[in-house]
């Protein structure tokens, strides 16, 4: 006699939704994930986030088809009574499935050779300017290329954490850590850790760690209330001093945005310092010295302090692009309270998530984050592969009226300022219940 299935609520679903009790849904098929959790390749934050929930649009997204067969495991015997599909869902998966079919996720093209090239080229360039040239105006030219090679190597690694650019996980693993730690001194393993919570959750004031940016920034006045960021687990708090910054914070957006490689550097000691398990850690560490030896020595081979204080503003500052582009696509698109809702995937990905316009020949410059919303609901698909499923998108988004956002690179930047000065406005007014001090008041008093 075949055994009758066991049916739980999504009420009950909902209650197991924490550390050591965490269970996820997927196709409504029930799975207990608590001890696993901490073992997850993708970090223990975005089960976290979407715990106690229908989890299966995020699964199909961010994992291959044989990702199933490691299911079973961890089934504890239970089904969704209530669990249902949307349309937006059905089409979703329809839109995946068909991509899967043409081969799009395994034809990586010849973008990840082409920009390998250019970061050796930019790399070589650097080095031989500052060892062979006593030019001055040489060695400005050089750090800049420092800065471009960083970007480049940036978008590479951002890609090897997505999906596999090289022919074996060994290669992809050495890809992750020559481009992310020994070139550019920032660990993958800190990168996959926030970047997978930002994915999951994007957009979420409180659970999204690239809107979490006080005392600097803040892209809402929901922010002003002191919420608790879950993925830092701490509170973010309005205090007098981030008042006053962010009061400002329209005018130090970009001067802010050409030192911000200090904090990638900052947060990535951190954590690979930290108690948290991290994968692979000896070869992080190793990574990082790797760039706190060659990139520091390299410095000390110019003339004088006045051209190595110039070679490294110069690499920061051509570096600082990046970190604006990474803004752009996010600060002046809707943001929420809470944790990300698993059944709303698409709609959160395209509402949380703008486009940039720009001609085929210049993709190279945004390495993909010209197509954020497609990159977004699709994270494993190579970015060459990002052109051409647009228009799939864009249509899906219509049938179901939902934003589809593209906008030049100018009007972004003029977007991302506009929320920012919105905010700073917002911040000043002296009638909100934030504690002052006499230093605040005075440079404040007349506005």
């Amino acid at each position: 006699m075949a055994e009758t299935k066991r049916y739980i609520s999504l009420d009950e679903l909902k209650g197991h939704n924490k550390k050591g009790d965490l269970w996820i849904s997927i196709q409504g098929k029930v799975y207990d994930v608590s001890d696993w959790a901490k073992d997850h390749p993708g970090g223990e934050a975005p089960l976290l986030s979407l715990a106690g929930q229908d989890v299966t649009d995020a699964f199909v997204a961010y994992h291959p088809g044989n990702a199933w067969q490691y299911l079973d495991k961890f089934f504890n015997g239970c089904y969704l009574e209530d669990y249902s599909v949307s349309e937006v869902s059905k089409d979703y998966r329809k839109l995946l499935s068909e991509f899967s079919k043409m081969g799009l996720f395994e034809k990586k093209g010849h973008g990840v050779f082409a920009t390998m090239c250019v970061v050796v080229i930019f790399f070589v360039a650097s080095v031989y300017g500052v060892l062979w040239s006593e030019s001055f105006w040489v060695h400005l030219v050089c750090g800049g290329l420092m800065g471009f090679m960083w970007i480049q190597s940036g978008w590479l690694g951002h890609d090897s954490g997505h999906y596999q650019i090289m022919s074996s996980r060994g290669f992809n693993r050495f890809a992750q850590v020559l481009t992310g730690n020994c070139l550019a001194g920032i660990s993958i393993a800190w990168w996959k850790w926030n970047h997978n919570a930002h994915h999951i959750a994007c957009n979420s004031l409180d659970f999204d760690p690239d809107l979490q940016h006080m005392p600097f920034f803040a892209v809402s006045s929901t922010l002003f209330n002191s919420i608790t960021s879950y993925f830092y687990e701490r509170k973010m708090n309005f205090d007098a001093l981030t008042r006053f910054l962010i009061s400002y914070q329209h005018w130090t957006f970009y001067p802010v945005m050409c030192l911000a490689r200090l904090n990638l550097f900052a947060q990535s000691f951190i954590l690979l310092f930290s108690n948290r398990k991290v994968p692979n850690r000896g070869q992080e560490i190793l990574g990082i010295l790797a760039f706190w030896i060659w990139y520091p020595l390299l410095v000390s081979c110019l003339p004088n302090w006045s051209e190595r204080v110039m070679f490294v503003l110069a690499s920061f500052a051509v570096t600082g692009i990046q970190h604006v582009q990474f803004c752009l696509n996010h600060f002046s698109s809707s943001v929420y309270v809470g944790p990300p809702s698993g059944n709303d995937w698409f709609e959160n990905q395209t509402k949380g998530t703008l486009d940039i316009s720009c001609p085929s020949w210049m993709d190279w410059f945004h390495g993909g984050l010209q197509y954020q919303i497609e990159h977004h609901l699709f994270p494993r698909l190579p970015r060459g592969q990002l052109r051409k499923i647009s228009p799939f998108v864009k249509e899906l988004c219509k049938k179901h009226h939902l934003p589809y956002t593209m906008v030049s690179f100018w009007e972004a930047n003029v977007m991302t300022i506009g929320t920012l000065r919105t905010a700073a406005m917002q911040a000043r007014d002296i009638t909100n219940p934030v504690p002052k001090n006499l230093v605040w008041e005075a440079v404040n008093t007349h506005g």
